[in-house]
């Protein structure tokens, strides 16, 4: 393990943005999802967002991406699709 306690890490680039995704572990041994969004501003400063999803909310935080994905991939014309929070 890495001195910042990543067990695993990624970026995605998107012009002025990076997103980090890291699997981390806390010092209690419990495992957390850490997603980051550093962006440039246009003071050419860069800001940093993190959310942090922890235990089984991972796996819940996993499906509701996951449906948002396949959403984004079907067409324009259908009525938005809006679901209940998972729990």
């Amino acid at each position: 393990m890495t001195g910042n306690n990543a067990l695993y890490s990624t970026q995605v680039r998107a012009g002025r943005t990076t997103f980090f995704v890291d699997l981390k572990e806390a010092r209690n041994g419990n495992k957390f999802l850490a997603i980051s969004e550093n962006k440039l501003s246009p003071e050419n400063e860069y800001q940093r967002t993190t959310v942090r999803i922890f235990g089984n909310a991972i796996l819940d935080f996993s499906e509701a991406i996951n449906c948002a994905v396949a959403a984004a991939s079907q067409p324009q014309e259908q009525e938005p699709i809006v679901e209940e929070a998972v729990s």
